[in-house]
């Protein structure tokens, strides 16, 4: 009606306003499509209530502007040059022209529903129902290997670093992908998505320890890369230094145009593979799972989510949510939210369940759903403003256009999410997940997983500055102390930890010397210990250790 007109017109208006004012240079920061000041009083004032211009896979957008501002032929023919797919060039396309247009990621509280009640899959036994064998043997399970981990201060693949007994995180996960085909008795594919940046050492590792598996047809799906662009004239970013630096990732939602553009997703369906299992190569906690499988299969739905209850832990991150326009499941994350959204978005009472990046995606559906969108899933672009060398703070400002993969959610027709045990989502992002990960808080089963011994695992809080990177962690470990027992672990300063430290309940240290002291060996129980420098002997040590790689 009139009233769905004028806002619809508002919206027109505001970002055909915006547009026109719009300078590349003095663009803000943001971790999520674009975050203008100008065009987010359009979208407070209620601009943007009217019901997105395209549903079909893309939450708000706005006409696309990308001959005013921008031109897209030097980018199409640089990665032409460098022999990306056309695949990897339409999607990069699409976000270009977002950032061109000023699209805006902001969902409205208005605009959406929140999810009442999803299916638990400590519910359902759907693997008793089904023929294992025959439905592995259509099943491959992906892992994202892309990362380096530089957070932490690893060069090499995250991967690659050692959980425990020299075993590495990508160990443990074909250790896991041999059990079960020698349990069930079907080939069950193994596929790793790695960059141009982890490809080499972790096909070296493989061929040393699994060459089977490295050596099996499409083991290795290579991500694209995508061009950094000059965040004032919004042409290719250069820098005759170092030319690769012109280049980052696309994150890790390219795995559809990095299935498609490589041919792999044609070659895994004619070798009859119709599932895909996707989740985070540092995520222990995500293992083919064989009544989700089953549960999946039976669904008929083309992607089907693994999500976990919000805690009041996780109240600023994202959440799953289902669009009233369309009635699609739909992923929003905090840079979508208006300040006066804040509070419902917070609300894990209201918004219960968050995405684990665990996911499952039917392939024969996918190629459908990317045929009907002219080959293409067009995903919620997320903008990172750095330099064009991120050592060098004085480099050419540079914006860096990502996707996420779950958030390909909202594409499909028919897609579904179930609710997992906190224990399938572990990711190692910090040196305290480690800390606690090589602990006898967990332990290796028979089929190369990692469990918890008791129920939940203990809040680890190592200090910054002394504990951030690996090797750091390393040098001031000379052993895990026992955690099993523990709630929560907290450390101020550099503390030694020798062999023989148990820590029971909630214990903290704090070293104020700035001088690295040792725990002396014993067992700690829901206290505060305050280090002194001591006569005692230091246990022998053999040096600064580096990054555990195996």
């Amino acid at each position: 009606g009139s009233k769905h007109f004028a806002s619809n017109f508002a919206y027109h208006v505001h970002t055909l306003r915006y547009l026109q004012g719009l300078e590349a240079s003095s663009r803000p920061n943001s971790e999520l499509d674009f975050q203008s000041k100008a065009f987010n009083r359009s979208i407070r004032a209620g601009a943007l209530n009217a019901p997105p211009l395209s549903s079909a896979c893309s939450h708000i957008t706005a006409p696309s502007m990308a001959k005013a501002e921008g031109d897209f032929r030097p980018f199409e023919e640089k990665m032409k040059a460098e022999g990306l797919s056309d695949a990897a060039i339409d999607a990069f396309r699409h976000n270009y022209e977002q950032l061109v247009a000023g699209v805006t990621g902001l969902v409205a509280e208005g605009s959406i529903e929140a999810i009442e009640e999803l299916p638990e899959l400590e519910k359902i036994s759907s693997a008793q129902k089904v023929d294992l064998k025959d439905l592995l043997s259509k099943t491959a399970v992906l892992k994202l290997n892309g990362g380096l981990g530089t957070s932490m201060g690893l060069e090499k693949a995250k991967s690659l670093l050692e959980v425990r007994d020299g075993k590495t995180f990508l160990d443990l996960i074909a250790e896991q992908v041999e059990h079960t085909r020698t349990q069930i008795g079907a080939k069950v594919r193994f596929i790793l998505m790695n960059s141009f940046s982890t490809s080499d050492d972790t096909k070296e590792h493989l061929r040393k320890k699994h060459r089977d598996l490295v050596e099996e047809p499409d083991s290795e799906l290579v991500q694209n890369k995508s061009p950094k662009i000059d965040a004032k004239t919004l042409a290719p970013a250069s820098h005759a230094e170092n030319p690769e630096m012109e280049w980052c990732p696309p994150g890790h939602g390219d795995i559809y145009p990095s299935l498609l553009g490589s041919g792999m997703l044609e070659r895994l369906r004619k070798a009859g593979i119709t599932y895909v299992f996707v989740s985070n190569s540092d995520n222990l906690g995500a293992t083919l799972d064989l009544d989700l499988l089953a549960y999946f299969a039976q669904s008929g739905d083309a992607f089907l989510m693994e999500v976990a209850k919000r805690t009041q832990a996780d109240k600023k991150g994202g959440h799953l949510c289902r669009r009233k326009s369309d009635g699609r499941l739909l992923l929003r994350e905090s840079a979508m939210v208006s300040d006066g959204d804040k509070a419902a978005f917070e609300d894990i009472n209201k918004h219960k369940y968050f995405n684990t990046n665990n996911l499952w995606v039917n392939l024969d559906k996918l190629q459908e759903t990317l045929e009907q969108q002219g080959g293409l899933l067009k995903l919620p672009l997320i903008k990172n403003k750095k330099t064009v060398n991120p050592r060098d703070s004085d480099s050419t400002p540079v914006f860096q256009l990502e996707t996420a993969m779950g958030s390909a959610i909202e594409c499909f027709k028919s897609a579904g999410a179930i609710v997992v045990p906190r224990t399938r989502f572990a990711p190692v992002k910090t040196c305290n997940d480690l800390f606690v990960l090589r602990s006898d808080a967990y332990k290796v089963t028979d089929a190369s997983t990692l469990e918890l011994v008791k129920g939940s695992a203990p809040t680890v809080k190592l200090d910054d500055k002394h504990y951030k990177l690996v090797d750091k962690m390393e040098a001031l470990t000379l052993a895990a102390p026992s955690l099993v027992n523990a709630s929560s672990l907290t450390v101020k300063g550099p503390v030694k930890f020798p062999p023989g430290v148990t820590i029971k309940g909630d214990v903290t240290f704090t070293n104020e010397t700035g001088k690295p002291l040792f725990v002396k060996e014993g067992t700690y129980q829901d206290q505060t210990v305050e280090l002194k420098p001591s006569s005692t002997p230091e246990p022998e040590t053999s040096g600064q250790p580096q990054p555990a790689y195996a």
